[in-house]
């Protein structure tokens, strides 16, 4: 489990710096188009460093990776999630239904006579 925890823990690193690190990079010109345009010049420009674009792809993969991994393990080690904790009802039991009596037919009655 302690394995488990380790790859937790880098897996909200990777979260909290992957946040930090796309809200550091620069914009494409997004929104100044709203001000009278010129926006269009500056999405052909490169923007932020090759550092931060391969940072950003190295947070990324890593994410990916330790999801699937906290995925894997947890089902192995077994572990619980909310929806394995709710008892489901459990459908009545199916029983045949008693066979119904023969319809009586009224027997007709024969007529006195007056």
């Amino acid at each position: 489990m302690i394995f488990y925890g380790f790859l937790k823990f880098v897996h909200i690193a990777a979260c909290l710096l992957m946040i930090i690190v796309v809200l550091l990079q620069t914009g494409r010109g997004a929104g100044l188009a709203v001000f009278g345009g010129g926006g269009d010049s500056l999405i052909n420009t490169p923007s932020g460093s090759d550092f931060m674009k391969k940072f950003t792809a190295a947070l990324a993969g890593t994410f990916a990776f330790t999801s699937l991994f906290l995925t894997l393990l947890s089902s192995r080690a077994g572990m619980s999630s909310v929806t394995s904790r709710v008892q489901s009802a459990a459908p009545p039991p199916l029983e045949a239904p008693a066979p119904a009596a023969p319809a009586s037919v009224p027997t007709p009655v024969p007529a006195q006579g007056k």
